[in-house]
């Protein structure tokens, strides 16, 4: 005999479709409404910094920001008990910044001023790619990620290498300019290093001897390349990836191991070499 189904049941079902139903009417509509109390949220908070209507208005922003405050966390939880794994959402990419959009508010009670955090939220206008349901933008996105991944042990070489050139150098610089130029430690002169490297140049600290704008000028120099690598990195990566999509065909799956993606001609499967059924 089939188990009747708890009012609990029902209900989680029902909410289920609403919060996480991106194909449905109520989904989407829930979804629109979401996105423009996210887009309020982060106007309010902004506008709570702007002196002119914060003396007048800071109030009623206070109250705003609380309402919807509420809204988030009673979604937050809905969506925590409306799934069959809380502890997935929870720890999901989207459930982690659900949460951050919630915190800053209740935090502003022990902490005064912590509710400017609420400009996170902005974060959750991420939900707009899972709303919209674009494919193009869909693989796109996917091929970013696989390009970011794919080059993630390069540029962590590559910004250990940064690393240590700016220690480096930094520590050169506060021996070559000393203290009378500003370079009154070593950390301050890395501070300096990262500075320049990065092309940012702010002019608080600049070397004042022939030794030490030979060396700033390389340094300013270096900082070009140091800019363009990580960039060379992910590029290349993206380019492999579209290529491969491109080239490689979809339809030959190997028996053996499951690999995808082989050449529409290949025989053999690259991973282990078992042969392929021909098309």
């Amino acid at each position: 005999m089939k188990r009747m189904k708890s009012k609990y049941e029902i209900f989680r079902e029902k909410i289920k479709v609403i919060l996480y139903g991106t194909d449905t009417i109520m989904g989407r509509m829930f979804d629109l409404v979401l996105l423009g109390l996210i887009l309020l949220s982060v106007l309010l908070v902004m506008m709570d910094t702007v002196q002119g209507i914060s003396q007048k208005f800071h109030t009623q922003l206070l109250i705003f920001e609380w309402i919807i405050t509420v809204f988030f966390t009673i979604e937050y939880i809905l969506r925590v008990i409306s799934i069959q794994k809380p502890v997935k959402y929870i720890f999901s990419f989207y459930g982690i910044i659900d949460l951050l959009a919630v915190l800053p508010m209740y935090l502003s009670i022990f902490f005064p001023g912590a509710s400017i955090l609420s400009v996170v939220r902005a974060l959750r206008f991420f939900r707009l790619f899972k709303i919209l349901h674009i494919p193009q933008i869909s693989h796109q996105s996917s091929q970013l990620r696989e390009a970011i991944e794919a080059s993630k042990e390069k540029i962590l070489v590559f910004i250990y290498f940064v690393l240590i050139s700016t220690i480096i150098i930094g520590t050169v610089m506060y021996l070559v300019e000393g203290k009378e130029s500003g370079f009154s430690s070593i950390p301050m002169s890395i501070y300096w290093t990262i500075v320049t490297l990065t092309t940012v140049g702010y002019g608080d600290i600049s070397p004042q001897t022939p030794l030490g704008q030979f060396i700033a000028a390389f340094v300013m120099i270096l900082g070009y390349g140091i800019i363009a690598v990580p960039t060379g990195i992910v590029t290349a990566e993206f380019a492999k990836s579209s290529l491969k999509n491109n080239v490689v065909g979809t339809k030959k799956t190997c028996k053996k191991c499951n690999a995808q993606l082989h050449f529409d001609n290949a025989r053999y499967c690259y991973e282990c070499g078992t042969e392929l059924p021909i098309n």
